[in-house]
């Protein structure tokens, strides 16, 4: 049976750690329906109907289900030290310089490939899921947390460019902490103030946990969005956003 990192309880969602090459199979269909069918992202895979990677046999799979019917609707990979060296790297190098991420002391734990059923996304599922990597990170004593949050391309830049300056005065790492996007946006630093932007899900939670952008996002042409590179440092929670995120993994 696959691990499972909070309680069941009746009619409501959980989660797990797959188990089974059947489980991992599961994610990646959830995976290509959301980057491939929904957004339009050129993938990779040698299957069809799947989002595949060389990175896959290398992470642990981090599942939420339906209760009534065992059901995907949320995924994450988690990808440690140890996972990162038989992969010859974490998947973030393909798209940033890390040499300063490497760095630092202290055990690393990357996060990716996160997505949640269309039909879920205002409900429990992505707290579900971030219960459970907070039960990850208690089990594995982990000290950083790290990984890609997306922004939509599909006006131009324009809501990138306005998010990234905010990043910029609010949610910055210091400079020992900063990436190198390898594919940089292009010059974003005059925005237009009349611009209202709002921080996607990912990206907002790793800021309400006081996570920092590392520098520039970087271009991901195949998925046609700007990635930002987000660091947390696990000793370093948000006080008051801690207390919900890690108390949920003690239930």
């Amino acid at each position: 049976m696959s691990a499972i990192l909070r309680p069941v309880r009746p009619g409501r969602l959980y989660v797990e750690l797959a188990a089974t090459p059947e489980d991992v199979v599961a994610s990646q269909r959830l995976r290509y329906r959301v980057f491939a069918s929904e957004m339009g992202a050129v993938l990779q895979g040698r299957s069809e109907g799947l989002d595949e990677d060389g990175f896959d046999p290398h992470c642990r799979h981090l599942l939420v289900r339906e209760p009534a019917t065992g059901r995907v609707l949320a995924s994450t990979r988690l990808l440690d030290d140890e996972g990162a060296r038989l992969a010859g790297g974490f998947y973030s190098e393909s798209e940033f310089d890390l040499a300063l991420i490497h760095r630092l002391r202290g055990s690393k734990l990357e996060i990716g490939r996160t997505c949640v059923d269309p039909g879920y996304r205002k409900g429990a599922a992505i707290a579900v899921l971030w219960s459970g990597l907070a039960s990850y990170i208690r089990m594995k004593q982990i000290d950083f947390l790290f990984g890609c949050a997306s922004i939509e391309m599909d006006d131009g830049g324009i809501r990138a460019a306005a998010l990234m300056s905010r990043l910029r005065t609010h949610a910055f790492s210091p400079e020992d902490r900063r990436v190198l996007p390898r594919r940089p946006l292009p010059d974003s630093s005059a925005v237009d103030k009349d611009v209202i932007a709002v921080f996607p899900p990912l990206l907002k939670a790793y800021v309400n946990l006081g996570a920092k952008a590392c520098g520039e996002a970087c271009l991901d042409e195949d998925f046609g969005v700007a990635d930002v590179f987000m660091l947390l440092d696990v000793n370093e929670l948000d006080a008051t956003y801690s207390r919900h995120f890690m108390a949920r993994a003690g239930e």
